[in-house]
């Protein structure tokens, strides 16, 4: 656990604007903000006269949180259809797009409606990517109930589904109206979706904010107040990344794939769902700090500390023996940060920096792997 430094203060939660090209937004953190939800929205200027909306969930958030949701957007005028799908990473889907547009047209929703995005990273994807092309684009509200969501997925407009040949290889960039995040929601996380979310928020850490890992190693999930700090500390540096190169298109934007390159061909080749995002986010990172360290300059010491921290929230630091390297390559070779026969690979040559390399190569990225099978860091 990185312990160097000393804690330093929480920035208080609250209203983080967040620019785009096509319009700018806000990102609300806070507690008890879904009994808001309604009244949020109707100060859209995306939110019209009409009040149809569309309130995209999963099954099991449904249960949880879509009654709120819906007595809010009622309490404020607007006609919601509630659309739920499976809970998990297979509905990121082309199918399940189909399924949702269909039935936005059977609600009524037209160029004037709204989705509203209830849940996880699959969720806000899901709906977000089907708001995109409904009606060649309508507004989406996203309202994350994760960690992984609203420490980064619900905030800088990437939406996409998943192929079989790879993670989010069909998407667009869409961003939302207003991003709501009640950090209550989070106390019905089970305890492996609360680690996992995390993964994200140590990701930015190591990117852009070393104090950051020392903080979240002390967070404490009682404390309210203290979840709703670093929410909104992590949404900060993922929307000044985002407002640096929102299309990903300067290299900027592209930092916030540490971990990504190996973590997104894990869920991969194991089999989407067999790996939560985080989980397999975590053991990328490990990769790319071993590769960092041979490649970047990164000190033992500082890939030590992340392999503790990410213990230390409960997540997994080492690749499975069932996955097979051949197939961790051969995914990773479809990924999207693979161009023109290279790969683009994020490192950092101490925690807090990260920078894109062009020198990651196959054998490399196999060593990482093997490496990383069982042996402890010396």
């Amino acid at each position: 656990m990185p312990s160097a430094e000393p804690a330093s203060p929480p920035a208080p939660a609250g209203v983080i604007p967040v620019a785009a090209s096509r319009h700018s937004y806000a990102v609300h953190v806070g507690r008890g903000l879904l009994a808001t939800l309604g009244a949020l929205m109707r100060g859209l200027p995306q939110a019209g006269e009409g009040g149809r909306c569309a309130l995209v969930t999963d099954d099991r958030v449904q249960a949880l949180h879509a009654g709120a949701a819906l007595e809010s957007l009622r309490g404020a005028g607007f006609s919601p259809a509630l659309l739920a799908v499976p809970a998990g990473e297979a509905s990121k889907s082309l199918h399940r797009v189909e399924e949702l547009c269909e039935g936005m047209a059977a609600a009524g929703l037209d160029r004037g409606s709204l989705v509203v995005a209830l849940g996880g990273g699959v969720v806000g994807d899901l709906a977000g990517f089907a708001a995109a092309v409904f009606g060649r684009g309508i507004p989406v509200v996203q309202v994350p109930t994760t960690v992984m969501a609203q420490v980064d997925s619900s905030v800088g407009g990437k939406t996409g589904v998943n192929l079989r040949a790879g993670k989010n290889l069909v998407g667009a960039f869409h961003p939302p109206a207003l991003v709501v995040a009640d950090v209550e929601t989070l106390r019905t996380l089970p305890p492996r979706e609360w680690n996992e979310g995390w993964a994200e928020a140590a990701k930015h850490g190591v990117i852009a904010d070393r104090a950051l890992l020392n903080d979240l190693a002390r967070l404490a999930r009682s404390d309210d107040d203290a979840v709703a700090a670093m929410v909104a500390r992590n949404v900060r540096i993922k929307a000044s990344v985002v407002a640096a190169d929102e299309f990903e298109r300067a290299g900027r934007r592209e930092l916030l794939n540490f971990g990504h390159t190996l973590g997104h061909a894990l869920e991969t080749a194991a089999g989407y769902g067999t790996f939560l995002h985080g989980e397999a986010v975590a053991v990328g990172m490990m990769a790319a700090a071993r590769l960092s360290r041979r490649l970047a300059g990164l000190p033992v010491d500082d890939e030590a500390a992340l392999e503790e921290l990410l213990l230390r929230l409960g997540l997994p630091v080492r690749f499975p023996a069932g996955v097979s390297t051949d197939a961790l390559i051969e995914a990773m070779r479809r990924d999207k940060k693979f161009r023109a026969g290279r790969l683009r690979f994020v490192l950092t040559p101490r925690l807090g920096e990260a920078l894109v390399s062009d020198d990651v190569d196959e054998e490399a990225a196999r060593a990482a792997i093997g490496e990383l099978r069982a042996a402890p860091i010396e």
